[in-house]
């Protein structure tokens, strides 16, 4: 185990942000991973788990010690008739197991194609996109518990999957670290083209019969056409989350701004939170090294040298304006450290 000590966390968030760990490591296997808790247990600092540093947004240097998470591996557990169970390691990049799956002709995670980050954070945040969910390929993972450095096994019920949410967000965030989760993928494909501009895309590019690779091409092609390469322009994706409201309130919304998109769900009507921050004009707007991005403003970004602090203030402007003008709050997907 190689402990290094104040090292830029630089090239280890897709922010871009130039904040410094007092101590730094990258673990490959949960027997390193335990060796580094325990260091940081005898220093008597504190410890902070890294994956791929595309969910967070730095404010501070890190005090204690950074613990990179590189636990790899990709491997079939069992298979059904219906069904590949497969276990992947945490440190595993997300964009990459995708790609492994329609190889393999494992299906379930086209639709989460080109999502940044690493599989270890996909269940904490419950990962989505184009209509499909973790929770929808999920089966089990396995955790390190912090305190006792026992692996724990925690199944979907037990995770509290939530719209950008589970329980490792709330009641037992900072108490376990994942180390490997199980997806349960299907052999006979379950198309979803009916959300964004899958199907228009695929009419577009002239794609006669769907496959795991076209819905995949597809959603890479949006993608690319709406966020920013986090290698040319710092960024963590959406920013915010897409607030839902009541059908009442929004009903009000409506009458008074017609074009006003929603989505019903059980909850209420969910309103797109990149058309609430386009209203306020903050589409396109740049301070700085800092803003937000031309063509989706869900999306804020570092041009180079921007702190993380100007940011998080930038964020909260644009929160307080979408309330003042639709009386609607909009929270962060990104965990400011």
């Amino acid at each position: 185990m190689n402990i290094q000590e104040n090292i830029s966390l630089k090239e280890f968030n897709t922010f871009g942000i130039a904040k410094n760990a007092q101590f730094f490591v990258i673990v490959k296997s949960i027997d390193e991973l335990k060796e580094a808790l325990k260091w940081a247990k005898t220093q008597k600092i504190n410890s902070l788990i890294l994956g791929g540093g595309s969910n967070i947004l730095l404010t501070q240097n890190q005090d204690g010690l950074v613990i990179k998470i590189e636990i790899e591996g990709v491997k079939v557990l069992k298979e059904t008739e219906e069904f590949f169970f497969v276990e992947v390691g945490a440190g595993v990049i997300w964009h990459q197991l995708v790609l492994i799956t329609i190889e393999n002709n494992w299906a379930g995670m086209e639709n989460l194609s080109l999502i940044p980050g690493t599989v270890g954070a996909s269940p904490m945040q419950n990962i989505g996109a184009y209509g499909v969910e973790i929770k929808d390929v999920f089966t089990c993972l396995k955790a390190l518990n912090r305190e006792s450095l026992e692996i724990e096994e925690f199944n979907t019920e037990q995770c509290r999957f939530g719209y950008r949410e589970s329980i490792f967000k709330h009641e037992l965030k900072g108490k376990y670290v994942i180390c490997s989760v199980v997806f349960r993928l299907k052999k006979i494909p379950e198309f979803h083209t009916e959300y964004g501009a899958i199907l228009e895309t695929l009419e577009t590019s002239g794609v006669l019969e769907l496959s795991l690779k076209t819905i995949s091409d597809a959603v890479i092609q949006i993608r690319q056409s709406k966020l920013p390469d986090p290698k040319e322009i710092g960024n963590a994706g959406s920013f915010f989350k897409n607030p839902t409201i009541s059908s009442s309130q929004y009903q009000i919304l409506k009458n008074e701004y017609p074009m006003i998109p929603g989505y019903p769900n059980t909850e209420g009507v969910k309103v797109p939170a990149a058309w609430l921050i386009e209203q306020c004009g903050w589409k396109g707007q740049r301070f700085g090294e800092i803003g937000v991005h031309a063509k989706q403003p869900l999306v804020l970004v570092n041009y180079g040298d921007g702190d993380g602090n100007e940011i998080k203030k930038l964020a909260e402007k644009i929160q307080q304006s979408v309330f003042d003008k639709f009386n609607i709050s909009i929270n962060p997907e990104v965990n400011f450290l």
